[in-house]
């Protein structure tokens, strides 16, 4: 009701019904950035693109640059051009086998070109450096993986593997019970969508906006579970 009075209020005011719907919808992708964070950035893929474009220039420059080798790979994967980040990757040699980031991206971009048992293997080597690196993420990749592929318990091993890491991050906790539900699992995953709304609910104002929407997404996932 609300809405649509605003609509006949700035359809009143423009004049067009059409630019009346554009300038609300407008507002409310607004309103939805600065407070919910449900909407998809529409700015952050050119931001992404731009930086990419700026570290392949550099790497013309510098070919020998591993630490814009790795962020550039980092980009591409967040853009998931899965293949050119592999690529990039194995470039890098030797360079980085000391650090878990690195064989968890190898891992990520094998997992999603084909190379499964592979991808699985850089996950494990990057759990074995740190087992809480990028805060226990690896391990919901390694529970998906295996729960495609039809072992359940394999994917059980690392989501309570995952639960001792106790995550602050209500996003790896959304994610974990998307995992509980694939594995038809609805008590545990009714139970990690109450934590994922617990921790949104502890966290400091600064933290909160960034994990909204998991807890949103987290509360709507148990109204249909």
């Amino acid at each position: 009701m609300g809405k649509f009075l605003i609509f006949s209020l700035l359809w009143w005011i423009v004049g067009n019904p059409f630019i009346a719907i554009l300038i609300l919808l407008v507002v409310l992708y607004l309103l939805d950035r600065r407070f919910l964070g449900l909407s998809p950035s529409l700015t952050k893929p050119l931001r992404r693109r731009s930086r990419i474009a700026k570290l392949r220039q550099q790497l013309l420059l510098n070919s020998n640059d591993i630490a814009a080798k790795h962020e550039l790979a980092r980009a591409l994967l967040e853009r998931k051009s899965y293949r050119d980040a592999r690529s990039t990757l194995e470039s890098m040699g030797d360079a980085m086998t000391d650090s878990a980031e690195y064989w968890d991206d190898l891992g990520t971009a094998l997992l999603h070109t084909g190379e499964a048992e592979r991808g699985a293997e850089a996950i494990e080597q990057a759990l074995s450096i740190n087992p809480r690196v990028k805060y226990g993420q690896p391990y919901l990749r390694l529970a998906k993986l295996h729960g495609d592929q039809g072992r359940s318990q394999e994917a059980i091993r690392y989501l309570e593997a995952f639960r001792d890491i106790h995550s602050s991050s209500s996003e790896a906790y959304y994610k974990l019970g998307l995992l509980y539900l694939g594995l038809e699992r609805k008590a545990e995953a009714k139970q990690a969508f109450d934590e994922a709304v617990l921790i949104y609910q502890s966290l400091p104002r600064y933290k909160k906006r960034q994990e909204r929407r998991w807890a949103l997404l987290s509360k709507l996932r148990k109204l249909q579970s």
